[in-house]
């Protein structure tokens, strides 16, 4: 049998460094970990510390990284002008969305299952776009 692949969305990484929230998950967890290059830069633009920026280094040195095709660009260019038609967000939110979409775009490319806390906005992209994911 094929072992699962997850890729984890920023939302639960960021949660669980700051809370240890899902340290449970993590050790029940039987799947084969992958990143994301967009979590990956999401992390960092983020990190305020050594320690932080550390942390992302060791994932993306242990883990191997997807990273979105051109396809997946054009792609979440075009699910972005649909939601933004039917939904009639402001630049900002369409912004957050597009790495979100990118991310699931890219998990979905290696059949991998997406692993987030952001119910609302990865619920809305799958109207969209199917993919595989899972809410922490």
């Amino acid at each position: 049998m094929t072992p699962k692949i997850v890729v984890f969305d920023t939302s639960v990484l960021i949660d669980h460094l700051r809370t240890g929230k899902y340290r449970n998950n993590f050790w029940k967890l039987n799947a084969v970990v992958r990143n994301s290059s967009v979590v990956l830069s999401e992390l960092l633009r983020g990190a305020t510390r050594k320690e932080e920026a550390d942390f992302v280094k060791e994932l993306a040195e242990n883990h191997p990284v997807f990273t979105p095709t051109e396809k997946n660009w054009f792609e979440s260019g075009n699910i972005l002008y649909a939601i933004n038609k039917d939904m009639g967000f402001q630049p900002e939110k369409l912004k957050d969305l597009h790495f979100d979409i990118l991310i699931a775009l890219t998990a979905r490319n290696y059949g991998a299952t997406l692993i987030t806390s952001d119910k609302t906005d990865f619920k809305l992209i799958s109207r969209y776009k199917n993919f595989d994911y899972e809410i922490w």
